[in-house]
């Protein structure tokens, strides 16, 4: 399962938002790799989330903390001094930042000048990364894919949030570290799937609520399209990134795409299809009545850049990628220990190389 060598072995990685879905999965992959893994972001929202049913706090070290506080997130890394340091926490969803958007706004923009604050104070750190969204683009609804030059943007306010977090990474990047000192990187990646996500306003985490409660589904936006990518693919991604700028060198900072190939791109609608296929008791049905706030329906990654420059590529189809997902939450009911059968996804996944 060692794809990297044994970089990361020994290595001091800080990851905020490692009580998030995809924070919470890199870590698990850190750890296998022999990494010394901190983790700074708010407690998990459920006792379902994959940090807690993963047992990640005895195997990680946690701290408790809001990335809004700037002071305390300084303080962890002058006592972490890391390596590495990977942004990571963030308000990941479009609707709630309908309802709040001041704390969307806080937390995706300040929360990602804090991070450059407390890394530039920090001299051990020679690799930081901003994880964005695929909605950090301004979404013009056309079928190619957005590349990592083009313009940023969002109408809702998570969209937005995440267009300014990248211009807030850009900025850091040429009026601080300019040195190459510390290298610096964004990615950005489409809807991320697999085991362990319960957040809501998501398609895949609704889906497995309904059937293990064994009530009907309803479908916001059947017809939406998506680039579906399992958890593990932009994960992969990230830390193929963070170890090429630290070996490599400057040349491969600014932004970063991962996502599917461009024919694996499948509707809300295909999503469903496929699941059922897995689970076919599964009952579900549209929403024909709600009012919906406007969330983007067709939103694809040119991912030319990571294919031709990062050892890196997409390994799963469609298929496949509901496939793991399905496994994922199937294991949460049906194992007596997750940490083990995520750590069994990984290697699964790895061995595709």
């Amino acid at each position: 399962m060692d794809l990297f060598n044994n970089f990361y072995k020994g290595k001091k990685v800080l990851v905020t938002g490692d009580t998030g879905f995809k924070g919470s999965w890199m870590c698990i992959w850190l750890n296998e790799l022999g990494a010394d893994v901190y983790g700074y972001a708010l407690p998990a929202k459920t006792k379902d989330d994959n940090f807690v049913k993963a047992n990640l706090a005895k195997v990680i070290h946690h701290h408790d903390g809001d990335v809004r506080n700037g002071a305390e997130l300084k303080k962890i890394f002058a006592q972490v001094q890391p390596d590495i340091a990977i942004h990571m926490a963030a308000q990941p969803l479009v609707l709630p930042s309908y309802n709040d958007p001041v704390e969307t706004f806080e937390t995706n923009i300040m929360g990602t000048v804090n991070f450059f604050e407390a890394v530039r104070h920090t001299p051990s750190v020679k690799v930081a990364l901003n994880i964005t969204s695929d909605k950090c683009y301004q979404n013009n609804e056309w079928v190619w894919g957005y590349r990592e030059n083009d313009p940023m943007g969002g109408d809702d306010p998570y969209s937005a949030s995440k267009g300014c977090s990248e211009l807030v990474t850009n900025s850091y990047r040429k009026s601080f570290f300019q040195s190459g000192k510390c290298l610096v990187a964004s990615a950005r990646a489409g809807n991320v799937i697999g085991g362990g996500d319960w957040a809501d306003y998501r398609i895949i985490p609704d889906v497995f609520r309904a059937y293990f409660s064994k009530n009907e589904l309803i479908i916001r936006n059947p017809a939406s399209t998506r680039p579906w990518q399992l958890v593990l693919e932009p994960v992969f991604g990230y830390m193929k990134l963070a170890e090429t700028l630290h070996e490599t060198g400057e040349e491969f900072t600014g932004g970063w795409n991962f996502g599917p190939i461009s024919s694996e791109h499948y509707s809300v609608a295909d999503v469903i299809k496929g699941i059922t296929k897995i689970i076919p008791d599964l009952k579900y049905k549209p929403d024909g009545n709600a009012v919906k706030p406007h969330e983007a329906k067709l939103l694809k990654l040119d991912i030319s850049k990571s294919l031709a420059y990062l050892d890196w590529r997409p390994l799963l189809n469609f298929e496949e990628t509901i496939q793991y997902t399905a496994e994922g939450y199937l294991a949460e009911k049906e194992s007596n220990n997750v940490y083990k059968s995520r750590v069994e996804q990984i290697k699964n996944y790895a061995a595709k190389f």
